[in-house]
């Protein structure tokens, strides 16, 4: 083989890999459901082309999400001058229930994954640690310097609201549309963060 053809073949192989990453954005971008074969479908390429690439659709979708979502100081911009941890937490819980939804059925799809498979469980974004953090900065210098324990307590207790994983057991079980999850998820983040901030005043 030449040197010419064996750089054609490395050519083609990462533009065959970037075509199946840019459809399960695209599918991804949808809200729809995300399997292996649809993607392949959209990438004009055979579904066992596809798993060469990438060995499960846990491995895909995380690339194919590399980037899509904001840094927390950029999606928490517009309370980036507020100093309430409760408006700035309320609004960190919507953004993050509201991506989620735009993207159902990618986020649904990492998360059977990481049920099936704990150990690959890092391999989710882990948006919600970031966007608690930053919503929480107010309390740093106050609850965090006084009760570090109940600070990082009250970081555990918003990370089990502030998930996908809440807004589907309020859609799934619960009943609710997807407008009224919201909804519930953002007051109870917000009750959380209220009793915390009582605390210290």
């Amino acid at each position: 083989m030449t040197a010419q053809a064996g750089t054609g073949r490395i050519n083609q192989k990462q533009r065959t890999r970037t075509a199946i990453v840019a459809a399960a954005r695209e599918l991804i971008g949808t809200g729809a459901e995300v399997t292996m074969p649809l993607v392949a479908r959209a990438a004009l390429v055979s579904e066992a082309t596809a798993y060469r690439y990438f060995p499960d659709l846990q491995s895909l979708i995380s690339e194919a999400l590399a980037g899509v979502w904001p840094s927390p100081a950029e999606a928490l911009a517009p309370v980036a001058d507020s100093a309430d941890p409760v408006e700035r937490t309320a609004f960190a819980c919507e953004f993050l229930l509201r991506g989620v939804l735009a993207r159902e059925g990618a986020v649904r799809a990492m998360i059977a994954a990481t049920i099936t498979k704990p150990a690959t469980a890092t391999a989710r974004p882990g948006i919600r640690f970031g966007l608690i953090d930053h919503a929480l900065r107010p309390l740093d210098g106050t609850l965090g310097a006084t009760d570090p324990e109940a600070f990082a307590q009250l970081k555990r207790d918003l990370a089990v609201v502030v998930s996908a994983e809440a807004l589907f057991t309020l859609m799934d079980l619960c009943g609710l549309d997807p407008q009224t999850a919201v909804a519930s998820a953002v007051r109870t983040a917000t009750t959380l963060t209220q009793a915390a901030v009582r605390t210290i005043e």
